[in-house]
């Protein structure tokens, strides 16, 4: 679960990027995160992850307090939260199979754990046919599943998706988007914080909508064609 309440945040040169922020996400749910540019999404993703600590209120994040949370219990947090970023951080060298296995190998996997754990989230995303391929080898889309399945591969409970359909034409956002909502099937928090308000309107989950650090809506989005 995360939970935000009246959650402020500044930053040192003293501008306020979250003014008294109140929201729960329950485990399981399937939330979108928007609002304009500098209305302070980044600055929830970076609470959620322990990036960052709130000047003021309370952040519970899958069992664990963010602004009191110990250096040592961070990378714990983390394991629990997968990102997927949008720039996606592939690491050009590393094939789809080394990409993914070396987020396993990170958090201390062992080798037996990460032969078994690759190839089913590979097969997840739909990437099981190019475990050999260089992310400088493939598309958009695909770079984008392999982010997915990276974000997925240590099983956390919540994945958080920032613009994730940013860089992909329609069908592919669709695709995208599907395969967020299939996660989500299987029992995984998703947030997902976007610009895209066709996707929004198509997908009808709840919608958490931020402006000048203010949450000034939440609930959800009413959609004649909401995804099955």
């Amino acid at each position: 679960m995360i939970q935000f309440t009246d959650v402020v945040k500044t930053y040192e040169q003293g501008n306020n990027a979250l003014n008294g922020v109140s929201m729960q996400i329950e485990d399981g749910e399937f939330c979108f995160l928007v609002g304009p540019s500098g209305s302070g999404k980044s600055t929830i993703i970076k609470l959620i992850t322990g990036e960052l600590k709130p000047t003021s209120g309370a952040v519970h994040v899958n069992g664990y307090s963010l602004e009191r949370i110990r250096k040592r219990e961070i990378p714990y947090l983390r394991r629990t939260v997968g990102v997927v970023f949008q720039d996606f951080r592939l690491i050009d060298k590393m094939t789809v199979y080394e990409n993914v296995a070396f987020a396993m190998r990170v958090v201390g996997a062992r080798e037996k754990e990460i032969k078994e754990r690759v190839p089913y989230v590979l097969e997840l995303v739909g990437l099981e046919n190019k475990m050999n391929r260089h992310p400088n080898e493939m598309s958009g889309g695909e770079q984008q599943r392999l982010a997915i399945a990276r974000a997925l591969v240590n099983n956390p409970s919540t994945i958080i998706a920032d613009e994730p359909t940013g860089n992909l034409d329609p069908e592919r956002s669709f695709e995208i988007m599907a395969l967020l909502q299939e996660i989500n099937n299987l029992g995984t928090t998703v947030l997902v914080v976007t610009h895209a308000q066709n996707l929004v309107e198509l997908f009808g989950k709840r919608v958490i909508a931020i402006d000048d650090g203010l949450v000034v809506r939440d609930g959800e989005e009413e959609s004649e064609h909401a995804a099955e």
